[in-house]
Formats: structure tokens, C-alpha cells, sequence
């Protein structure tokens, strides 16, 4: 299983704005001047064999650049990946057999073919052996329930149903490396739960390196021990979840129901969220036991807890911040 290097990479595209009509689209034949525009820059971080990555930002951060280059369907302007012994882009046929990849919005199933015939074509065209290919299916029959949906043809199945299928697919060949694109998108949250547990499973046997896209955090939380945060095509943190939070500077409440309602509270912050909910921020220099103290000294309490801040809404305001400042 190889690591994958990725040293000081930028992607740039060239583009012009066209222009409307019949006669601008003439006129911009004979146009000669483009924008260049920078997709990525100067990308620096190395992911260890089997480990699970989330790549994370905004829309326009430059995360699909990164994963099509990565993937080989794209040339880094500059700057030198590796991937083993391999450049994605150089030795892309060799590249894409160790690779497996699920895409959220698209499929690599054949939309007029029942799954298993599909399935069987993928298995084909990656040469995986037939008695492996019959104990990798009954495996995914056994924890993804795809069972009863081999005999159904893929334009038929639900959006759940076809993800399901989508990461056997991606997964018949025992690919070392694993592209996830937005995998849960859309699904409801059974659906989710199921997939998440077996990303999980496929994580912690350590013979996959996964590669997550996604703006669900919740995603990220289940599957991901370390966070790269993408802003703009540039790396803004590598790390652990948890730690990006305390970067982004959150802070902890204390949420407090009460058994009547209030109409005001004498405690530093505190804030009433309805008439029987009270907000309290958490300064990090102060005692959380003082002050649970002297909120159950002052108010009638049913019930209260801590409460982290969302790592949504810190990620949210940095990028605004960022936007704006």
C-alpha cells in the first residue's frame, strides 16, 4: 500500500469571458487574451498508507482539482505528486488499478445493466479472480444488504441503494487507495448510518487508504482522525478535527432548562433562548463547577449540560471572516 506525496503543487487554468450573441461568440474566435485563474496553489502533505484523510472547504476551495489530480485525470501545473512509485498523471493506466472511486452525484454503474451484471463487469475488467470475486460479493451482500438488488436494473434503484452498490463496485478490487466524493450526500439518515459503519469496517482493517470529500462533518467525524482544510486552492490545516475547532477559536456553553419560565438572568452572557432555556458561555479561564454552582444557587434547574461549539457554524465564520476581512 503506498503513501502519497504531494509536494508543492499549484494547478492553474486559463480562461476568457465570452461574450453574448451570435456576433460576440464570432468575435471571440479572434480573442487572443485569457485570465489565468489558480485552482490550487502550492499544495504540501503527505498521507501514510491506510490512513483516513477528509478534505475539507468551501465550494471553489480547490478540493476536486486536488482529487483529479490525485486521480490522474488532471496535470498539476507544477509541483510533483507521487503515489508510491508512481505520478498519477504519468503513469495513469498503472495508477487507476490501485484506485477505487465513489462519487456522490455520478455512477460507474452501467445504467441499463441489472446490478450484478455490472458488477460482474467490473470485477472483468480489473481481473479480479473469480473465487475472490464470489467471497468479496457474499461479504458485500452480508454488510451492505445488496442482496435483494443485484436482479434490479441500476436506473431503478433509490439514490441509497445505488451508493451501496456504487462502493461495491469501488471496492471489488481491494483497491489500496479509495476516492470518496460526497458519498453520503442526499441519503436519509439510516442510510448514512449504515454506509458510515462500513467505511469504518473497510478504515480500521488498514489494508485501504481512504480519501473523503465532503461537506458533511458529520462524515468526517465518523471516518476521519485528520482534517485537511482547503481556502481559496491553499492548506489552511492539517490536523484533527477537534484541533481545527480550537483553532477556530469556539467556545463552550452551558445550556440550562429550567422548570418555569424566566424573564431575566443575573449571570454574566447569559442569553434566553425560550421562556424555559437558558444560554450560558463558558469562559475558558473560569470554573464550570463555580458556575454550575451558582446556577443551580439561582434558577429552579431540570436538567443542563456543556455544550461544544458546532465545528459548522466555526468553520462557517472563518470562511466568512476570510471572505470579508
Amino acid at each position: 500500500m503506498p503513501p502519497i506525496v504531494v509536494e508543492q503543487v499549484s494547478r492553474r487554468f486559463r480562461t476568457f469571458d465570452r461574450r453574448r450573441g451570435i456576433l460576440g461568440a464570432v468575435r471571440d474566435l479572434f480573442r487572443t487574451e485569457t485570465t489565468e485563474r489558480v485552482a490550487v496553489a502550492d499544495l504540501d502533505f503527505r498521507i501514510e498508507p491506510g490512513e483516513a484523510v477528509a478534505l475539507i472547504g468551501p465550494n471553489g476551495a480547490g478540493k476536486s482539482t486536488t482529487v483529479k489530480m490525485l486521480a490522474g485525470l488532471l496535470k498539476p501545473s507544477s509541483g510533483r505528486i507521487r503515489v508510491g512509485d508512481l505520478d498519477p498523471w504519468a503513469d495513469r493506466t498503472r495508477h487507476v488499478r490501485g484506485i477505487g472511486a465513489v462519487f456522490g452525484q455520478r455512477t460507474q454503474l452501467w445504467w441499463d445493466l441489472a446490478v450484478v451484471e455490472a458488477l460482474d463487469l467490473c470485477a472483468a475488467m480489473f481481473g479480479v479472480p473469480e473465487d475472490a470475486y464470489r467471497r468479496r460479493m457474499a461479504h458485500f451482500e452480508e454488510v451492505l444488504g445488496i442482496g435483494p438488488l443485484l436482479r434490479t436494473p441500476v436506473r431503478q434503484l433509490s439514490l441509497g441503494e445505488r451508493m451501496r452498490c456504487e462502493l461495491a463496485a469501488a471496492l471489488l478490487h481491494e483497491p489500496p487507495l479509495l476516492f470518496l466524493d460526497e458519498p453520503t450526500i442526499g441519503l436519509d439518515v439510516a442510510v448514512k448510518l449504515r454506509l458510515r459503519q462500513f467505511l469504518a469496517e473497510v478504515r480500521d482493517a488498514g489494508r485501504t487508504t481512504l480519501l473523503l470529500t465532503t461537506h458533511d462533518l458529520d462524515d468526517v467525524a465518523a471516518l476521519c482522525p485528520r482534517v485537511l482544510l482547503l481556502s481559496e486552492g491553499r492548506l489552511l490545516h492539517d490536523g484533527p478535527l477537534p484541533a481545527l475547532a480550537a483553532r477556530l477559536g469556539g467556545r463552550r456553553t452551558l445550556q440550562v432548562e429550567l422548570r418555569a419560565p424566566v424573564e431575566g438572568v443575573d449571570l454574566p452572557g447569559a442569553e434566553i433562548t425560550s421562556p424555559t432555556s437558558v444560554r450560558i458561555p463558558v469562559d475558558a479561564h473560569s470554573s464550570v463547577p463555580e458556575l454550575v454552582r451558582e446556577v443551580l444557587a439561582r434558577l429552579d434547574v431540570v436538567d443542563l449540560r456543556i455544550e461544544d461549539p458546532s465545528v459548522e457554524e466555526l468553520i462557517a465564520r472563518f470562511y466568512e471572516e476570510r471572505r470579508t476581512g
